[in-house]
């Protein structure tokens, strides 16, 4: 893997990380209380984005490590994910020849 990939694929967990981290705990202006004139109820009160992203962070680090671990060992290879077939054999040559 080299290091564009690691920095594309730490970017998309963490993405996805955040995506799930947003709202827990969120607390919205109509639960509140206190909604600010020209808003939904619905809008979070006070949204933490500096805590929610330290929490993404800390847990898109550990799950990429993971996930490097994984593809640098050898222990999944892009063949094993081949269900259909679709590859061609490592005897054969790229070519068709």
């Amino acid at each position: 893997m080299g290091i564009t990939s690691a920095i594309v694929m730490f970017a998309v967990i963490w993405w996805m990380i955040f995506f799930i981290v947003l709202p827990l705990r969120m607390v919205t202006q109509g639960e509140d209380g206190n909604v600010v004139p020209g808003t939904h109820k619905s809008a979070p009160a006070n949204p933490q984005l500096k805590r929610k992203a330290k929490i993404t962070t800390v847990w898109a680090i550990g799950i990429w490590i993971i996930f490097a671990t994984i593809i640098l060992s050898g222990v999944i290879r892009v063949r094993d994910l081949d269900w259909f077939n679709r590859m061609p054999s490592a005897q054969q040559p790229l070519g068709g020849n």
